[in-house]
């Protein structure tokens, strides 16, 4: 399974950007992928996680600013409202050996994921 981000940028605080993520390789119908995020000095964290059935889930720093979908092999992330804190180098993650989210959307973490794109930077400035 390959992963291959595209999309990040620099954007004003405010602004919007949206994150791409291609997905080859997988051959499963249904699905557990989302995205994480990394700040320098931090720790990997969830943003938002979509399963097969619609599931999703975000962390409640990105509620109703952000939006994760999925269209035939291709993960969106669409960010809008932008603060400084969301600087960080987002993560593109697929669970390829089960294809479901251990546990559920809620539960899954950065380790239940074993496939992961190079990651793509995204800074916000104001």
């Amino acid at each position: 399974v390959q992963v291959v981000e595209s999309g990040g940028g620099s954007v004003q605080v405010g602004g919007s950007l949206t994150l791409s993520c291609t997905v080859s390789g997988y051959t499963y119908k249904r699905y557990c992928m989302g995205w994480f995020r990394q700040a320098p000095g931090k720790e990997r964290e969830k943003v938002a996680l979509v399963e097969s059935g619609s599931d999703t889930v975000y962390a409640d720093s990105v509620k109703d600013r952000f939006t994760i979908s999925k269209l035939a092999n291709t993960l969106y992330l669409q960010m809008s409202s932008l603060k400084s804190e969301d600087t960080a180098t987002y993560y593109c993650a697929v669970q390829a050996a089960w294809g479901i989210c251990i546990g559920g959307v809620s539960r899954a973490n950065a380790d239940d994921f074993d496939s992961w794109g190079q990651g793509t930077q995204v800074t916000v400035s104001s």
